[in-house]
């Protein structure tokens, strides 16, 4: 959806159309479900996060700018979002979803521990803070631009390049000695090369 498309939708759900929402919803709950899964680690909580997102979205809807690229807006909340809820619950560190029963995974669940999160990665990715964490999923999983980094996370754009190569560097050193070989293994090693 480009920035015009996006402009007219809330322009039109501003005036009363509320039933245009679903249009946005349907283009971003994706996303911005993975995104705060990654963050959060638990499904459950991610599903939540993402509902939340959308509703203050829309309560906030007369607020956007077009200043900003509507989908940067929303990381931006969702962002946001994630930070407060892993602050209220005093978070020390991931709940490790590879132990959950593996029956009683999503699709969507499935397919992120199997591209992004294999053991080896999620070990390392524990070596992280949520901002790095951040920096690195919105970079590299993302591929959102330096530039609307920035704007999601309230950063200079260059000091957040720098952070990034800096956190790639973290995470390659973290996951390069846990692997011992193995199909998990070789995967983690292809997302670790696109760090």
């Amino acid at each position: 959806m480009d920035t015009k498309q996006i402009e007219e939708l809330v322009d039109e759900i501003i005036q009363g159309a509320d039933d245009r929402y679903a249009i946005i919803m349907k283009s971003y709950q994706t996303p911005i479900f993975h995104y705060c899964y990654h963050i959060l680690g638990n499904r459950y909580e991610a599903e939540d996060v993402t509902q939340e997102v959308f509703f203050k979205a829309y309560c906030n809807l007369k607020k956007y700018s077009s200043i900003m690229p509507f989908a940067a807006w929303l990381y931006k909340i969702a962002y946001h979002h994630c930070i407060d809820l892993i602050r209220k619950r005093k978070w020390t560190k991931l709940l490790p979803f590879l132990m959950q029963d593996k029956e009683s995974q999503s699709d969507i669940e499935r397919h992120i521990e199997n591209v992004y999160f294999s053991e080896d990665v999620f070990l390392a990715m524990q070596t992280l803070s949520v901002e790095e964490r951040t920096l690195l999923l919105l970079r590299g999983v993302e591929e959102k631009t330096y530039e609307e980094i920035s704007l999601i996370m309230n950063k200079n754009a260059a000091s957040l390049r720098k952070k990034f190569e800096r956190t790639a560097s973290k995470f390659r050193s973290a996951y390069s000695p846990l692997g011992k070989g193995g199909s998990a293994h070789d995967e983690s090693k292809q997302i670790a090369r696109e760090y």
